[in-house]
């Protein structure tokens, strides 16, 4: 009998509670291993929101940014 089907063959047996142990245990080891849920894009992500964004939306948040550290104490 391989691992795999003692495994299946032992959580049969198992109340629903139980099962569930297991199942969050074998979730953790899977991220330990480096075993993550694949990423989502941001902007995929927010795309709901429906916020388009220029370059010339970026180039004026840009100078609004530097608009202080470029006055005339920085000498």
């Amino acid at each position: 009998m391989s691992i795999e089907e003692a495994l299946v063959q032992k959580l049969k047996t198992l109340p629903p509670d139980k099962q569930q142990e297991i199942l969050d245990f074998a979730r953790s080891l899977g991220e330990k291993n480096g075993e993550q849920p694949p990423r989502r894009l941001l902007k995929g992500a927010l795309r709901h929101l429906n916020i388009h964004i220029t370059e010339d939306d970026i180039r004026e948040a840009r100078r609004e940014m530097w608009r202080g550290y470029m006055s005339e104490d920085s000498d």
